[in-house]
């Protein structure tokens, strides 16, 4: 049985906790041993029954420990992965059942798929990609390794996230359009032109504001 760490015991660490609890691995492949965090009273008088164990930083992996990514922006969620990476830390995929994976898509390592998540198939995601819950993404999409995708994201087919990208809530990105390396789509957009790398969009039509 391995013991599952999630990295970030704020309000989204604790939401994916109680996702993990759900899994049909909970239990059978996997418990939960509890979280890395800098703030070691994040969880004061909760109740929660597994405690914050230490900081990612100090923290020394035993045998056993696996490990998932509870953070919701895409910078300190490379920082702080690539410190568990360095280490020698083990990730796994927590996909919620029920979130729709078609049998043809590719996944990578490190994946979060929350409730009621639709992924269509043909699809490919990368390595420690976030879909937050009721998003929906289309065939032959394609969603690069540290993306965010906040609830309710819309990704039409052949659309294509490169790395590190966010989509805010309900942000919408018509069929073939390309979203360069590290934008972010603001909350309700809806992209009807590729996005250039580093920008910020947002609107009807998403318009760049940084």
């Amino acid at each position: 049985m391995k013991n599952l760490i999630i990295i970030g015991a704020r309000g989204y660490g604790r939401e994916v906790y109680n996702w993990a609890t759900q899994c049909t691995e909970y239990g059978k492949e996997w418990n939960i041993k509890g979280f890395l965090d800098d703030k070691r009273n994040a969880l004061d008088e909760m109740g929660y029954p597994v405690p914050i164990i230490n900081s990612v930083e100090d923290y020394e992996i035993e045998t056993g420990d696996v490990f998932i990514c509870a953070l919701g922006d895409v910078s300190f969620k490379r920082k702080y992965i690539q410190l568990i990476l360095d280490k020698g830390g083990e990730f796994i995929n927590i996909i919620h059942p029920t979130a729709i994976l078609n049998n043809f898509s590719k996944i990578g390592i490190g994946i979060i798929i929350c409730p009621f998540a639709s992924i269509s198939n043909e699809v490919t995601l990368g390595n420690f990609v976030t879909i937050q819950g009721y998003s929906a993404l289309g065939h032959d999409t394609i969603v690069g390794s540290w993306c965010h995708l906040n609830a309710y994201s819309f990704m039409g087919g052949y659309a294509i996230l490169e790395e590190e990208v966010t989509l805010h809530t309900r942000a919408t990105i018509l069929p073939g359009l390309k979203v360069g390396k590290g934008a972010v789509v603001g909350a309700g957009s809806i992209v009807i032109k590729n996005v250039k790398a580093g920008t910020t969009v947002f609107g009807n039509p998403a318009k760049v504001i940084f």
